[in-house]
């Protein structure tokens, strides 16, 4: 649609507004540099539609509510976007704010525009418990849309960028709010999405509205700062200018300004000062090809001597978003840091649009490839995460984590890369890998010697996972992986694992108390079993099997409703359940008392956890009993335990050096291991400790108990009671 075409009825034309505003005739003639005029007159179409569709509604700010969506599809067309992006950009917002339909843009546009529009659209029609929740489930269905189609992000961003640069009309409160969702969730994905411009503009006005009088002492610091950086920077330039020339390079130098939320940024994470963050000269060199960029390298490093260990080559191992430079610091005049950035024109224009580079320039470039491919891998593991998370906070904190990556370069035994955030394991490496891998990871090595899993990898560390089909997650993994995927995926197996856990305890228990009313699971009729499920509004059996294993019910209680029985017998006798020690995430061993086999047991079922295996004398169980007596159940032994289990013995030793050693020593012949040794109390002449020993049963205790009490320097030894 040309400038000169009549206008619409609803038409924004300059007599309406501010004759500074973008009109639907300055998009349509940006659309003609690059699209076909039957495209542009398919965008003109969606304009028609959204100018009827938000016909009397106004913005905050006064105005025409369709300047925002003609704003949102001018940075669109910034983007070079194909023309259903654009159509999809100016109807963002008539599903959720108008009375038009899906079905209606579906047979107007066509499909593809339809469900690019839905997916930006929010969850308006859903109540929910907490607005965090409601959030959270508007980031996961919008990530959902985007793992269907990439342009989803790309208009929501766009969309985000025009209500930032409004965002002066609204509340305090709600500046606040926005400004902070902008710069822990949007500003984050267009830097994974390799696009810093749209990055830098956004996290410039979001650093502004959140921290105004940060902002606002940091731009004055910049502002002085700056008059005294203007002759320095000028001559460096101009000497790297001089040599590039003299070396036959062509290319662009150009002074790089930090900008004040990077600034912001390292201070407040590194603790620095104004001076140490601001007191480093930036300078970014463009060239043609990747060769010269390797040549300008050589040149800059003969000029001014490179810092040790500062150099990156992203050219040879891009960053995850497919970003690609060569970095490097240098000792500039009087000891002036200068950083460097070096790269091609092709990868400079990747680096500023990143996904958006892949529609600018269809033919495709390598680097556009690179970019479209890079984001697609991380949007793959998003929908991972997304099948296996149990709620929508939970995937939001989980895709948070992967949208901070301060990367690590890692290779495997093919010589393939991997990058990982900072501070990654093995674990979260072998879930990279692929999920099966890291639920059967037993083993690290680390350039082939073998690693703790809990170790944090370095960039060019080549790491191989030992495997093994029987092995499942640890929980305490939980405690030292980064990324979101391996979180997921954890929680994912051991959530299936504590069910099947849950499911066979919950039998065993469920049989044992069926066992003493004289009948057995089989002999209850489905007609009896259906009835109860339903007043108890569970699904099946096994769904009520999993609710006893975990706690949430009483073994006996349903046995007894099962048969009809509501009350006890006086001579009833207790169902005993014989524990094996192998019974997993759903049967824990207290850690006040520290049972061990040969012990007196009991078990007490706690909502959630299952069962709690308790000594008969333990302390806590015989207080809690008295209220709850009908959460315990009777337990005893197995007659070969399949397990090494806690125990923790008091002693009192004299001071002398080397006595600890010599009880070490003893521990170890009768084959024991000390998990844990806390000194309780000392004075001039004993020390009182605790040890935690992994014994077989109270005979092994036993005989380690006798080792040590033959020690001269043991004055008292005693197993802790709970």
């Amino acid at each position: 649609m040309a400038a000169g075409q009549p206008a619409a009825p609803g038409a924004v034309s300059a007599a309406t507004g501010d004759s500074t505003r973008f009109l639907i005739s300055d998009l349509c003639s940006e659309l003609e540099a690059y699209l076909e005029p039957e495209e542009v007159e398919e965008v003109y179409r969606a304009y028609l539609l959204g100018a009827e569709s938000h016909e009397g509604q106004t913005r905050k700010t006064g105005e025409p509510y369709i300047y925002h969506p003609l704003a949102v599809a001018r940075t669109m067309a910034e983007m070079r976007m194909d023309h259903q992006a654009i159509s999809a950009a100016i109807l963002h917002d008539v599903m959720e704010d108008t009375a038009t339909s899906k079905d209606r843009i579906h047979a107007e546009f066509g499909e593809e525009v339809a469900e690019l529009v839905d997916g930006v659209s929010k969850l308006t029609h859903l109540q929910f418990q907490s607005k965090a929740e409601a959030q959270a489930e508007n980031f996961r269905k919008m990530m959902l849309a985007i793992t269907r189609d990439i342009r989803v992000i790309l208009i929501k961003l766009a969309d985000r960028l025009h209500n930032m640069r409004t965002l002066g009309v609204m509340r305090p409160d709600k500046r606040r709010r926005i400004a902070k969702e902008t710069l822990e969730i949007y500003a984050p994905i267009a830097q994974r999405l390799g696009m810093n411009a749209m990055r830098r503009e956004l996290e410039a006005l979001g650093f502004s509205a959140k921290h105004p009088w940060r902002a606002a002492v940091l731009e004055r610091a910049v502002h002085r700062a700056g008059g005294n950086r203007r002759e320095p920077m000028r001559n460096i330039e101009q000497a790297i200018c001089s040599r590039m020339e003299a070396a036959g390079i062509v290319g662009r130098i150009s002074g790089r300004e930090k900008s004040l939320y990077s600034i912001y940024r390292k201070m407040r994470d590194k603790h620095h000062s104004f001076e140490d963050v601001f007191d480093v000269f930036a300078i970014r060199i463009i060239v043609d090809d990747v060769d010269t960029c390797y040549r300008s390298l050589g040149v800059v490093h003969n000029l001014y001597k490179p810092v040790p260990g500062r150099f990156k080559d992203y050219i040879a191992i891009p960053k995850s978003n497919g970003y690609q430079s060569l970095h490097t610091i240098l000792f500039g005049p009087q000891g002036i840091p200068i950083e460097i950035q070096i790269r091609s024109t092709e990868m400079d224009r990747v680096a500023e649009s990143g996904i958006a580079a892949h529609w600018q320039y269809k033919a495709g470039s390598e680097s556009s490839r690179t970019a479209q491919s890079r984001a697609r891998e991380w949007l793959k593991d998003v929908l991972e995460i997304q099948n296996s998370v149990g709620n929508s906070i939970e995937f939001l904190e989980n895709v948070k984590v992967d949208l901070f990556p301060d990367e690590v370069y890692t290779f495997t035994p093919e010589g393939d890369i991997l990058v990982l955030p900072r501070d990654a394991t093995p674990i979260d490496f072998a879930y990279a890998v692929h999920s099966d891998v890291g639920n059967r990871c037993v083993a690290a090595k680390i350039d082939r010697q073998l690693a703790p899993l809990s170790v944090r990898l370095q960039s060019g560390q080549t790491v191989e996972i030992v495997t093994s089909p029987g092995a499942r997650p640890n929980p305490a993994w939980l405690s030292f992986v980064v990324t979101g995927k391996a979180r997921t995926g954890i929680r994912h197996c051991l959530k299936s694992m504590q069910s099947e856990e849950a499911r066979t305890l919950g039998e065993r228990l469920l049989e044992k108390a069926l066992e003493s009313l004289d009948t057995s699971l089989p002999r209850i009729s489905p007609a009896r079993l259906d009835q109860m499920l339903d007043a108890m509004q569970l699904a099946d059996l096994d769904a009520l099997l999993i609710d006893i294993g975990l706690g949430n019910r009483m073994a006996s209680l349903v046995a007894r409703q099962m048969v009809g029985k509501e009350a006890p017998d006086a001579n009833e006798e207790p169902t005993t359940l014989a524990v094996k020690g192998t019974e997993g995430l759903v049967l824990n061993y207290a850690r006040c008392c520290h049972p061990i086999p040969g012990d007196p047991i009991i078990g007490q079922l706690s909502a959630g956890r299952g069962l709690v295996v308790h000594r008969e004398n333990c302390r806590n169980v015989l207080h809690e009993s008295r209220d709850r007596g009908d959460r315990t159940i009777a337990l005893e032994w197995s007659h070969e335990p399949q397990l090494q289990f806690t125990a923790a013995v008091r002693t009192r030793t004299a001071n002398r050096r080397g006595a600890l050693a010599d009880m070490a020593a003893v521990i170890a012949d009768h084959g024991s291991n000390i998990e844990h040794i806390s000194f309780n109390e000392q004075d001039g002449h004993s020390t009182a400790m605790t040890f935690l020993l992994t014994v077989r049963d109270r005979q092994h205790l036993a005989q380690i108990m006798r080792g040590l009490r033959r020690l001269p320097d043991v004055l008292r030894i005693a197993r802790q009671r709970g």
